[in-house]
């Protein structure tokens, strides 16, 4: 059975300074449960980051950490900021991010679930942001890792490209993409390459992935800095 489309959908970034590390690594292991029990929260993954390059450990940023949540409604969202958990991330970032999503396309799964519903699908004007994430199967891992890093390069070179960064539950095997775009245009032009589609076509045959989802936003709002810049403005 089909989840419901979330009201919202929320990314928060946070870089913490070298001496932040212990601290922020000690937080991912403790508040997932803080965080599952937050009022109008659907779902919710703490989030590891890197550059996305070859998605094997050597990527792993330890500075930038994250948290994808779900909401029944924005209000909700908006009354996380202000718990205990979103304020000692905020105390402790040196630099934070967050964008606010409204999905308007969804296929897979992600931990048995459909977190993100199935949206109606809308022509989307303004920017719009794309998420992977996939568990990759052991006995299919070295071969994925050959393909992904032509594709990572290219993708970072693409017209209309604001922003990508690697996310990923563990460092290993459980990894995905968040990217923003000025237009779905944009993105929908990297879906076509000749590149990305011939790895895309080999997903099914080679059976990389164990479960897998792709999901495409409209950005309805965002705050902050990423590497110093607004990725959206």
């Amino acid at each position: 059975m089909s989840e419901p489309v979330p009201g919202l959908v929320t990314l928060h970034l946070w870089r913490v300074a070298p001496r932040g590390v212990p601290g922020a690594l000690l937080r991912m292991g403790r508040d997932r449960r803080r965080v599952r029990r937050t009022p109008g929260l659907r779902f919710a993954k703490l989030l590891g980051t890197g550059d996305g390059r070859t998605f094997t450990v050597r990527d792993a940023d330890p500075l930038r950490w994250g948290l994808l949540a779900t909401w029944t409604e924005p209000a909700a969202a908006a009354a996380f900021e202000a718990s205990a958990v979103a304020c000692r991330w905020e105390r402790d970032a040196v630099e934070s991010f967050r964008v606010d999503l409204r999905p308007v396309a969804s296929r897979g799964t992600w931990s048995g679930r459909s977190p993100f519903g199935v949206p109606v699908p809308v022509r989307t004007d303004g920017p719009v942001a794309a998420l992977t994430r996939a568990r990759l199967r052991v006995s299919a891992a070295p071969g994925f890792w050959r393909s992904v890093p032509p594709v990572s390069a290219d993708l970072r070179e693409r017209p209309g490209l604001r922003a990508a960064v690697g996310i990923g539950e563990a460092p290993v095997g459980l990894q995905g993409t968040f990217s923003l775009w000025e237009s779905a245009a944009a993105l929908s032009q990297f879906a076509r390459d000749p590149a990305h589609a011939a790895v895309v076509a080999r997903t099914e045959p080679e059976r990389w992935y164990a479960e897998e989802l792709f999901a495409r936003f409209a950005v309805v709002g965002s705050r902050g800095t990423l590497d110093g810049r607004d990725p959206l403005a």
